[in-house]
């Protein structure tokens, strides 16, 4: 594990010739924000003291609040290797703190270190992520803004000549590579234009400040190919969307505890409570993990997406699954999450939920090993299998019904996200829609 110091920074940017540095951040809706300084301001970034406003981010703060600072993660250190004209562009990934010194508890990153240091007040060291993001290629039109026509009729698996993007496929892979990522699968999803790339686990807050780095690189190499990379859940009708299947574990020191070789499928007592946790409160956070109102086109059935609240460890239909492998390869697969969340929110809500199963000791309900998707209702209803919030306003309701999530984000950044989310979701349901005009224009 990186652990390094001012010094080893200033090597670093006096031996790769950095001239810029952005300061890193992500706001309450996943977006990517940066303070970018020249390298004369390094030591001022360093002790702490680079300022920002606030008041300018929203869900932050209000204006009459606004002085922030920015608290570099040193073990962040990233040079990029895009051509910048003259020195390099590094990063590094900050936290967010008031005037005062202390936490802004507005900070997802924040946030979520605090939901991993109530999770070793409970014995555990480590929660692993192993995500799984899936992202669509669209052409770029002649003034470089993005069409709706896909580069490839590629299907699950398919090489060139079907898969067109396997070239941008494959240098976005090399760019990952050299800024450290260790990839372990690349291919083409069932859907026309629709990829994914997957990357070996970490500790949660290092995975989730490689899911913010994987976007910006996506997008980055995309644009070099005259192609824009969406995370968009759902950007075509009538194929599967994309999500980012999260498969995470407990460890304790260097054991996993999930894993218990004499235990019911080779399944410890912690796993069985985590997984209890989380399927009891996945109503809960779902607008966190799935916060937009395109997210819902995606979890419907008919397109292999996890909108049933059950879990197995043979299929895919239900909501969580446990992958075959076992031993230190233990995990439980969450996979209803999609890429537009703000994955630091998203991680806090389901390892809350899941420590929430190993305190009360929650026992789950029996795994469902049959294909959900051919059930007939009755018997959905029958294996007591529920469903998942089938738009943004449900799932809105169920966040304000569930006090473990709420906690899980702290009352600023549940109130705030809460709250633009209404907005949004009003917007929506406000809007008339060209499906509108189509369908009753002619008719009445």
């Amino acid at each position: 594990m990186r652990n390094f110091s001012k010094d080893d920074i200033r090597k670093f940017v006096k031996d790769e010739n950095v001239n810029f540095i952005r300061l890193q951040f992500t706001d309450i809706f996943g977006m990517i924000k940066n303070v970018e300084i020249p390298v004369s301001q390094l030591e001022k970034a360093l002790d702490n003291k680079m300022m920002f406003d606030g008041s300018s981010i929203d869900g932050f703060v209000r204006i009459e609040e606004s002085d922030m600072y920015l608290i570099p993660d040193l073990n962040t250190w990233m040079v990029f290797p895009w051509p910048s004209g003259k020195g390099k562009v590094a990063r590094l990934i900050c936290d967010v703190s008031l005037a005062d010194g202390t936490p802004f508890p507005g900070d997802p990153r924040g946030n979520l270190k605090r939901i991993i240091n109530e999770m070793k007040e409970l014995g555990f060291t480590e929660f692993n992520l192993g995500p799984e993001p899936e992202f669509f290629l669209f052409k770029l039109d002649d003034n470089q803004q993005p069409t709706l026509e896909l580069n490839d009729n590629g299907g699950y698996f398919d090489l060139a000549p079907l898969d067109l993007g396997e070239n941008c496929r494959r240098d976005i892979v090399l760019e990952l590579e050299e800024l450290g990522f260790e990839v372990e699968a690349s291919h083409h999803e069932c859907a026309p234009g629709q990829h994914e790339i997957d990357f070996k686990y970490a500790d949660v807050l290092t995975a989730c400040d490689n899911i913010q780095t994987f976007k910006l690189v996506v997008k980055t190499i995309a644009r070099k190919h005259g192609l824009h990379a969406t995370f968009m859940p759902k950007p075509i009708f009538g194929v599967s969307g994309s999500g980012m299947h999260c498969n995470v574990s407990l460890f304790k020191d260097k054991e996993n505890l999930f894993f218990d070789k004499n235990g019911e499928r080779k399944l410890s007592e912690t796993a069985y409570q985590f997984l209890a946790g989380v399927l009891e409160h996945v109503q809960g956070f779902t607008a966190i993990t799935n916060p937009t109102v395109n997210s819902y086109k995606r979890l419907v059935p008919g397109y292999e997406a996890p909108c049933y609240v059950a879990w197995s460890a043979q299929n895919r239909s239900p909501l969580i699954r446990i992958p075959a492998s076992r031993g230190m390869s233990t995990r439980i697969e969450v996979r209803s999450v999609d890429s537009s969340a703000n994955p630091y929110l998203a991680m806090a809500t389901i390892l809350a939920a899941g420590l929430d199963g190993v305190k009360r000791k929650l026992e789950p309900p029996k795994p469902i090993d049959q294909n959900i998707y051919e059930m007939k209702p009755a018997e959905i209803a029958e294996n007591g299998i529920g469903l998942l919030p089938t738009d943004l306003d449900h799932a809105l309701i169920a966040l304000s019904e569930n006090k473990v999530v709420q906690e899980a984000l702290g009352n600023h950044i549940y109130s705030n996200f809460y709250e633009a989310k209404k907005v949004e979701w009003e917007s929506f349901r406000t809007t008339v829609h060209s499906w509108e005009l189509e369908r009753y224009m002619k008719i009445y």
